[in-house]
């Protein structure tokens, strides 16, 4: 069953958020995941996003997104995250 990562996310300060898309789509790759979704156009129908930017990643399961999530080379890229953006950070079971 797939394992779906959603992150909701304010870019703080633009610059170092850059490297960190840069790094992170090569780990992302690196554990079998993919981008479904990825800071593209946001339309609301109910209630109101915390953050306006929306990445929505798929893995094979949601072992593998948390092997993506805890591993050492997403350590460095989630510190320029952490650093450059207010984040929400979800792993979800697909159906």
């Amino acid at each position: 069953m797939a394992g779906y990562v959603i992150a909701q996310i304010k870019v703080n300060d633009p610059e170092p958020y850059k490297e960190y898309v840069k790094q992170n789509l090569e780990i992302v790759e690196k554990y079998g995941g993919k981008f479904l979704a990825r800071g593209g156009e946001v339309e609301v129908l109910e209630g109101e996003p915390p953050h306006p930017r929306i990445i929505v990643l798929e893995f094979p399961s949601v072992a593998a997104a948390r092997k993506w999530y805890d591993s050492p080379e997403y350590e460095g890229a989630k510190s320029i995250r952490m650093a450059s953006a207010d984040t929400n950070l979800l792993i979800v079971e697909g159906a």
